[in-house]
C-alpha cells in the first residue's frame, strides 16, 4: 500500500470533497496524480517565463481525458515557482472575442501561492507599499509627511507602468486615485477604483468622473492592463503568470461571425505572445481534438491553423513535450487502479477509526473490479471522474460511516445515472463531433 503525503486535514477534506462530488480539486493535485511523469519537462519550460521569458501551450484531449486536471496541475507547478495563476473557462457568457470579459475573469480568478481568494487587492496593496517604501529610502523622506511621499509615490506609480503608458494609459491615472482614497479612509470609492482596473463595467460614473477616469478597460485596452499586472506581479516578487483558457471548443457551438471572431482573437492573442508583448506569461489553451482538427474548429481560420499545427500520425510515446501542441490519452486500467489506491490511502489517513476497515474492505483488488466495471462502461479514457466520485462518494464514504456496508455486498459498483452529457454520449459512441454533443450554453 503507498504512504500518502502528509497534508493537512482541512487541505484533505477539499480534496476529497471534491473529488466525492465529481470535480477536480483546485490545489493539491500531486497527491494523487498518475500517469504526469512525462510532462515534468514542462518545469523547464515554465522555468524560462520566470527568467522574463513567454511561451504559448495548446492541450488536447477527448472529454473525460483529463484536460482540467493537466491545466490545474501545471498551475500548482507555476504557483510552486512563485508564479501566479488564473484560469478562465470559456463559455457563451465569456466568449474568447471579448478579450476584456477574458481579462475581468482572469483578474478574478487570479491565484497566488499566498491566497486563492482576494489575491489581485492583495497584490495591488503590496505593490503600493512597496513603492511607498522605495521612495522613502530613496528619497530620505520622513514617512509622517504625507504630501511629499504622496507625491513621490504617484510619480513612482507613472515609471513603474511607462511600459503599457501609450496602449492603457488610464491604468496608473485608476491606481493613483485608488491609493489616494484609501489613504483618506474612503473605502467604498477605493473599492469602486479596484473594481474598474478589475475590469468591472458597472462602476458609478460620479467615482469615474472624480478620478479623471472615461469609459471602461475594453477590447483594445486589455492587453495593455495584462502588461500592468505582469509588472505589477514582477515588483511584488511574483516570477510571472500561467494564464489557462479552458475549454475552447465551446466556440465550435456559437454563430458563424462569433466563432470567426473568437479564432481571431486566438490567433492575435499568440501572435503577440511570439513578439515578446507579454514578458513573465505562460498562455496554455485546452480543447477536443474537434476544436483544433474539425470543420467548425481552428482549421476554419488557416492562419491559425498553421501555428497550431502537430503532426499526431506518429504513436503517442513519441510525443514532444518541448511541441506547442501536447495530446492527453486518457488513463489504461493500471493508471485508473493506481490513482484509486492514492486516493484510498489519502482517505484512510484521514479516517484513523475507520482505516483498518477501510483498507480490507476497499483493498486493491476491489479497487481493480470497480475500475474495471467503470471502465468497461464508459472506456477507460473518460472514466477517472465517474471513478473516483463514485469510490469516495459511494463505497469510501459509506464504509468509515457504516460499520456493516460491505461494497461488495451492497453496492451495485457502477449507476448509469448521474452522468455528465458528454459521458453518456460517450457511452452511447454517438460523440463522433462538437455537433453530436449537447453542450448547454
Amino acid at each position: 500500500m503507498s504512504r500518502p503525503k502528509k497534508i493537512s486535514p482541512a487541505r484533505r477534506r477539499k480534496v476529497i470533497d471534491a473529488l466525492g462530488r465529481g470535480t477536480v480539486p483546485e490545489r493539491d493535485l500531486d497527491l494523487f496524480a498518475v500517469g504526469m511523469e512525462r510532462f515534468a519537462r514542462l518545469d523547464e519550460e515554465l522555468a524560462a517565463v520566470t527568467r522574463g521569458g513567454w511561451k504559448f501551450k495548446a492541450v488536447q484531449g477527448e472529454y473525460g481525458s483529463g484536460k482540467t486536471f493537466f491545466s490545474r496541475w501545471l498551475a500548482q507547478r507555476a504557483r510552486d515557482k512563485n508564479m501566479a495563476s488564473s484560469e478562465v473557462q470559456i463559455s457563451q457568457d465569456v466568449p474568447l472575442h471579448k478579450l476584456n470579459v477574458i481579462y475581468q475573469r482572469l483578474i478574478k480568478n487570479l491565484t497566488i501561492a499566498e491566497t486563492s481568494e482576494g489575491a489581485f487587492r492583495a497584490l495591488v496593496e503590496d505593490w503600493l507599499l512597496n513603492l511607498e517604501d522605495e521612495v522613502c529610502a530613496a528619497e530620505g523622506l520622513d514617512p509622517a509627511d504625507r504630501d511629499r511621499v504622496e507625491a513621490a509615490v504617484n510619480k513612482r506609480i507613472d515609471v513603474r507602468l511607462k511600459e503599457v503608458a501609450d496602449s492603457a494609459p488610464s491604468l496608473a491615472t485608476a491606481l493613483r486615485a485608488y491609493r489616494k482614497a484609501r489613504m483618506a479612509g474612503d473605502s467604498g470609492t477605493a473599492m469602486q477604483l479596484l473594481s474598474w482596473v478589475s475590469g468591472d463595467e458597472h462602476v458609478a460614473a460620479s467615482v469615474k468622473r472624480q478620478a479623471g477616469l472615461k469609459g471602461e478597460v475594453n477590447a483594445d485596452t486589455a492587453f495593455g492592463f495584462l502588461r500592468g499586472l505582469l509588472i505589477i506581479l514582477r515588483d511584488c516578487g511574483h516570477t510571472g503568470l500561467l494564464l489557462v483558457l479552458d475549454e475552447l471548443e465551446t466556440i465550435q457551438r456559437l454563430r458563424a461571425d462569433v466563432r470567426d471572431k473568437s479564432l481571431g482573437a486566438l490567433r492575435h492573442l499568440i501572435d503577440e505572445i511570439d513578439r515578446g508583448s507579454f514578458p513573465g506569461l505562460f498562455l496554455l489553451i485546452t480543447g477536443t481534438p474537434a476544436f483544433f482538427t474539425g470543420p467548425t474548429g481552428v482549421p476554419q481560420l488557416p492562419p491559425l491553423a498553421q501555428r497550431l499545427d502537430v503532426d499526431f500520425d506518429t504513436d503517442p510515446r513519441f510525443d514532444s513535450m518541448q511541441s506547442h501542441r501536447l495530446r492527453l490519452t486518457g488513463f489504461d486500467l493500471d493508471k485508473l487502479v493506481e490513482l484509486g489506491r492514492r486516493v484510498r490511502d489519502l482517505y484512510a489517513e484521514g479516517e484513523p477509526q475507520a482505516r483498518e476497515r477501510i483498507n480490507q474492505l476497499v483493498d486493491d483488488a476491489y479497487i481493480k473490479d470497480l475500475a474495471t466495471s467503470v471502465a468497461g462502461k464508459l472506456g477507460v479514457g473518460t472514466s477517472p471522474r465517474v471513478f473516483l466520485r463514485s469510490l469516495v462518494s459511494d463505497v469510501l464514504f459509506k464504509v468509515a460511516e457504516h460499520p456493516d456496508f460491505n461494497p461488495r455486498v451492497h453496492y451495485a459498483r457502477y449507476r448509469l445515472d448521474n452522468l455528465t452529457i458528454e459521458e453518456q454520449n460517450a457511452l452511447q459512441g454517438t460523440a463522433s463531433s462538437a455537433g453530436d454533443i449537447d453542450i448547454d450554453l
